[in-house]
């Protein structure tokens, strides 16, 4: 939507959400004035919040405008589908993952509950919209509990005398742009272990490292290819977490590139190298901070990246498994039709020689209100 924010963005919701936090909103700044004269909330992709990140946010708007209601008596409307993968809970078990859910939060109640299936696919393939309903709810025909077929014709042929360059995204992406025509160009990070007076952490080892949520150290482009943005830079002018851009220009200390898709398609931008640490949750015995460009190659992404993108041709590689609620519908979905996804998987069972099927994780407690 035209001037829309992220939920963290415009409430400021605390990163770390223990210990029952408010939001970090001051007293008669300009968002809590906003906050008390607003009188519709729209919140999109609700779905995938931590159930925490929704109570901060109750909290805090019961504190400016002082009504115990829930959002403090606002009206707010929830946009979200429960058959897209949940928030992230790292290295969380299943329970956990259920649990961090809004679904889960005492505020749910309160909440009028509305399921639409609303799906344009539907207009022009009849039969995808289908499949990938059932998909989604879990009800696709299984066997051996949760393997389900894939359509033949939707399907890449996989040996295993072929070599898949598909042990992660930064490799395929690697492959990717060695076949991109242009110069290129590398930009390498600068890395370093914070506190580490001892120097048990040397800087060679440190740019081996491949952290989730941080770009590469070693990030190589060429004029024309495609980037995907890391963190949200600049929302009010497009620069958001997930925002894909055109690679325009060779700089020195910035990335030239035009925003690619959305309200702000055909935008020009220059992005700063900007110094990142990696969420405490990573658990590395130090804290690393690494100075690079905010953006990676995605010729390829994974599933949990691609999640709210529309591709009009899909090449799906499920080299394993999904292991997660609804991954598989959420990957299948970046399609628009039928004939124009395809998908290569690896086998982990053999069901029948002339078929290929592979696993579907659906967690049927959160399709019902």
């Amino acid at each position: 939507m035209p001037g829309g924010r992220t939920a963290h963005s415009r409430f400021k919701i605390p990163i770390n959400l223990e210990n029952n936090p408010v939001c970090r909103i001051s007293r008669q700044s300009g968002t809590d004035q906003l906050l008390r004269t607003a009188k519709l909330i729209i919140w999109d992709e609700s779905s995938m919040a931590k159930r925490h990140a929704l109570e901060a946010v109750d909290r805090t708007m019961k504190a400016i405008t002082g009504v115990m209601l829930p959002f403090g008596g606002k009206i707010r409307v929830l946009g979200g589908d429960f058959r897209q993968v949940l928030s992230v809970v790292r290295r969380g078990t299943q329970a956990q993952t259920v649990n961090a859910c809004i679904q889960m939060s005492p505020l749910w109640s309160s909440i009028v509950k509305l399921r639409l299936t609303i799906n344009m696919r539907a207009l022009t393939d009849p039969w995808f919209s289908d499949f990938l309903l059932r998909v989604g709810d879990g009800v696709e025909e299984t066997v051996h509990e949760n393997f389900i077929r894939i359509p033949d014709d939707m399907v890449i042929p996989f040996t295993e005398k072929e070599k898949l360059r598909n042990d992660s995204v930064d490799e395929i992406n690697d492959y990717l742009i060695g076949r991109f025509h242009g110069e290129e160009i590398i930009y390498y990070s600068f890395d370093e272990a914070i506190d580490d007076i001892n120097n048990f952490y040397p800087v060679e080892f440190l740019n081996t490292l491949s952290v989730s949520g941080l770009p590469p150290h070693y990030l190589r482009l060429k004029v024309g290819c495609l980037v995907i943005l890391l963190r949200n830079l600049d929302p009010s002018n497009g620069l958001c977490n997930d925002t894909r851009l055109i690679y325009k220009s060779f700089q020195h200390n910035v990335i030239d590139a035009e925003i690619a898709v959305g309200q702000h398609a055909g935008k020009r931008v220059f992005l700063p190298r900007i110094p990142l640490s990696p969420s405490e949750d990573d658990m590395f015995p130090f804290k690393l901070k690494r100075k690079q460009f905010q953006i990676q190659l995605c010729f390829v992404m994974t599933i949990n990246k691609a999640q709210g993108q529309t591709i009009p041709s899909v090449g799906i590689c499920l080299s394993e498994s999904v292991f997660s609620h609804d991954q598989l519908y959420v990957t299948l979905s970046r399609g628009i039709s039928r004939s124009n996804t395809k998908v290569l998987v690896k086998l982990d069972e053999q069901f029948n020689d002339s078929e290929v099927y592979t696993s579907n994780v659906v967690y049927k407690e959160m399709l019902h209100d």
